[in-house]
């Protein structure tokens, strides 16, 4: 009886103290492991196989929240330095960008399971055996979208899990990451 009591005492002050940033402010930043796959790629030396490796990515935010269901967020997204050996030959990539979204977030106490679609604008380079690549280089557009659990501890700070895939185009035949964040509510 008494753990039923003290959860429901926790379960309640987590409650309170969402309801002073339901709507408002929020920066944060993050920390993934990007996978970016990739096929046919052109370059000085003809090569067969494909592109599948993997790095470290980093973000920053800023995004505002209309009320606990609702809100918009722009993100810098810087998705690693990629590189693998292909059949022989070394091939590197560089990938960052900005991304705005739409996000939708269904608050379960001091949980919440959120989704947002956006749009990725970002600049990828790519080099094959130290050469830069025209046919795959240049600025890019593409939808991003991504879904995740939050949890709101100390009434402020925000941290998140969260599953980000990009819909590529071109040689590019899958771009995801995950990600681990966090954000301080105003």
């Amino acid at each position: 009886m008494k753990a039923l009591t003290a959860f429901i005492l926790l379960f309640g002050c987590a409650s309170c103290a969402l309801a002073d940033n339901d709507k408002g402010l929020y920066l944060g930043a993050g920390v993934g492991y990007f996978r970016l796959k990739a096929e046919n790629i052109q370059g000085p030396q003809p090569i067969t196989g494909e592109f599948d490796a993997e790095d470290v990515s980093f973000k920053a935010f800023a995004g505002w929240r209309f009320n606990p269901y609702l809100a918009v967020e722009l993100d810098y997204i810087d998705f690693g330095r990629p590189n693998e050996d292909v059949s022989g030959v070394e091939v590197n990539a560089s990938i960052d960008g900005v991304a705005p979204y739409l996000m939708g977030t269904l608050p379960l106490g001091p949980l919440e399971l959120f989704a947002k679609a956006g749009y990725l604008f970002y600049d990828l380079k790519v080099e094959v055996a130290g050469q830069k690549v025209s046919s795959v280089s240049g600025d890019k557009d593409d939808l991003i979208y991504a879904a995740g659990l939050g949890i709101t501890i100390f009434g402020h700070l925000n941290a998140r899990l969260e599953y980000e895939a990009v819909d590529v185009s071109g040689a590019v035949r899958h771009a995801d990451a995950l990600w681990l964040s966090g954000a301080w509510r105003f």
